[in-house]
């Protein structure tokens, strides 16, 4: 069940109390990959995640609106780039938990496809399963920590063909070249384990990290298949969570 799609009726008769939270970021991927790639990837992978979570289960999972802006700042020297603080973005990511729980969605999945939300993620779920007043239980699922992704870098070729299989008409493939030789083999710079570099312009022209001319449409799939399909199995441990 989508949720934006859904009316409060259906909402309210729905026999279920899992819900799914798209979360994202707005930020640069290079020129020639969309701003909106960890929202799509997000989105793509909750809706087809509850899908067939339903369909194995016989029980809905609801879907709510993807949250479109995260913690991005270190983009914030390409245009376009959106962010907010990480305390904004934990209130707002809490709330709208808090929100789905007071309507009995109290089994939450946060769908995170953004790096610079995890560590945030992790804590608002913490303090929404440890409240005492409620009985809910929320947990992140970030794709590309539970499926095979190897050097994801950054508008490289994981992202780039995730939307190459879900939107490749947003892929500008004329400026993959622009973009791999601008861009950098990996994201920092590190030294002894410190990475010296806050924003992504210090280390790559581009904005790109990994060469988005590797990979392609099949892989795409595979990677939102791969991704869908753990979800489910993450989905079921928690509407069988017990406090």
């Amino acid at each position: 069940m989508n949720l934006a799609e859904s009316t409060w009726t259906d909402v309210r008769d729905a026999e279920t109390n899992l819900a799914v939270l798209p979360v994202g970021s707005t930020e640069q991927h290079g020129p020639h990959a969309p701003l909106g790639v960890d929202v799509m990837t997000a989105e793509a992978i909750a809706e087809a995640g509850a899908e067939r979570y339903a369909d194995e289960y016989g029980s809905e999972a609801v879907v709510g609106p993807a949250i479109p802006v995260g913690v991005a700042e270190e983009h914030r020297d390409f245009d376009g780039t959106l962010w907010v603080s990480e305390d904004t973005f934990r209130a707002y990511v809490r709330e709208t938990i808090e929100s789905l729980v007071h309507h009995g969605l109290d089994r939450v999945v946060v769908v995170n496809g953004h790096g610079g939300n995890v560590d945030a993620l992790r804590e608002v779920c913490g303090r929404v399963s440890r409240e005492a007043s409620t009985d809910a239980y929320a947990v992140p699922y970030t794709w590309f920590d539970a499926v095979a992704v190897e050097n994801l870098g950054h508008g490289g070729p994981a992202e780039t063909s995730f939307v190459r299989h879900l939107r490749p008409e947003l892929i500008h493939e004329d400026r993959t070249d622009e973009a791999a030789e601008g861009g950098a083999e990996r994201w920092g710079e590190w030294l002894h384990g410190t990475n010296l570099a806050y924003d992504a312009a210090e280390f790559t022209d581009s904005g790109a990290v990994g060469d988005p001319r590797d990979g392609d449409a099949a892989l795409g799939e595979e990677l939102l298949e791969e991704s869908a399909d753990a979800l489910v199995e993450l989905l079921e441990a928690v509407a069988s969570r017990r406090d």
